[in-house]
């Protein structure tokens, strides 16, 4: 969202900083909880074959993206303010792919529900004054990665990009791993949750994983210490 909105990928790039430090957390403590949940085998499943052919289409599609943003905002970038460009160049590379590979239209309907609520998010935060923000500090933005958790990380961004004058590289942090605490915050969250109900429970999860809650904070302030608050002008 940031790369869209125009922001340097540089500008974001110390957010690795605090990144690294929450993965070796929470890294630690996920391969150890996994271990017990389902222990590594010494022999690989037979008979599980990779699809490549999906594994390129996905490829494909990514590229679409990526070429149609990188084009629309070096020569035409206007036209992105009155159409949505990426999402009908990914639509274009999945009616095309559809010729290689049929496209499996089942997952449509649970797609449609996850999309419906993460729209109906950004557009209650669309109906939210900037001016009621608090002024872009880095507490702020510390506390906007407990706050998108529980809210969606994606309006929270979007209402920080239009109020300007946040370190993006600490935001980014902040509503990226911050926000993807519980799977309310995450897209990918809301995705899988479609498909497994008992994901939902937001008492279970944290219950499960608190020490990624931890692990963010420990991140936030060894980024600070390191990096420091630089906001943009």
């Amino acid at each position: 969202m940031m790369w869209i909105a125009g922001r340097s990928p540089l500008a974001v790039l110390h957010a690795y900083v605090g990144a690294v430090t929450a993965l070796v957390i929470f890294g630690i403590a996920g391969a150890r909880l996994q271990e017990r949940y389902q222990p590594l085998l010494a022999t690989a499943t037979s008979g599980i074959r990779v699809d490549w052919t999906r594994i390129g289409i996905v490829i494909f599609i990514l590229v679409v993206a990526v070429a149609v943003n990188l084009t629309t905002n070096l020569t035409m970038p206007e036209l992105g303010e009155r159409l949505p460009v990426i999402g009908i160049g990914v639509w274009v590379a999945i009616a095309l792919s559809a010729f290689v590979r049929q496209t499996d239209w089942k997952v449509l309907p649970g797609a449609i529900k996850g999309t419906v609520f993460l729209l109906s998010l950004v557009l209650a935060a669309s109906l939210m004054p900037v001016k009621a923000l608090p002024p872009p500090s880095w507490p702020t933005a510390f506390g906007l990665g407990f706050v998108s958790a529980v809210f969606d990380n994606i309006p929270l961004t979007a209402l920080a990009l239009h109020q300007g004058g946040y370190d993006w590289g600490m935001l980014s942090y902040a509503v990226g791993f911050g926000g993807s605490m519980i799977w309310f915050g995450s897209s990918a969250g809301v995705a899988v949750s479609n498909l497994f109900p008992e994901a939902k429970s937001a008492i279970a999860w944290v219950r499960a994983a608190w020490w990624i809650a931890a692990a963010y904070v420990v991140g936030w302030f060894v980024a600070l210490a390191i990096v420091g608050w630089r906001p943009e002008p």
